[in-house]
């Protein structure tokens, strides 16, 4: 993993890590490790994708829900994916927001930066 150069952009506890299109590897752990600080979940929601908010229809098959029949629990779900996507996109540069700006996952969006900056297998 190569890292950037000594007058990159100070660390910071309280904000991500600025990713300006190089040192990705760099970029991409120490992102892992702030939302892991911030909150640990928000990585399984990363990694994983939000919790499915479903419902049962009348032939008793899960269904996605509407935003009409969401519950609170369901809303937290989507506030937790929110969040996440807040702290990926917040310190990405030009290039690669206009990649993922129209992404509503944080999983989406960080698949996305990594095919894009390390390919698939």
């Amino acid at each position: 993993m190569s890292a950037p150069p000594e007058n990159w952009e100070g660390q910071s506890i309280a904000r991500p890590p600025l990713f300006n299109g190089q040192y990705y590897s760099w970029w991409k752990n120490r992102m892992r490790d702030h939302i892991q600080r911030e909150d640990y979940e928000l990585w399984y929601i990363v990694t994983d994708g939000p919790p499915a908010t479903l419902k049962k229809n009348v032939e008793g098959v899960n269904v996605p829900k509407t935003r009409v029949n969401f519950t609170a629990e369901d809303l937290k779900k989507w506030e937790k994916n929110s969040k996440a996507n807040k702290w990926l996109v917040c310190r990405l540069g030009p290039d690669d927001y206009s990649r993922i700006q129209g992404y509503e996952t944080a999983k989406k969006i960080w698949d996305t930066l990594q095919v894009a900056h390390e390919g698939t297998t």
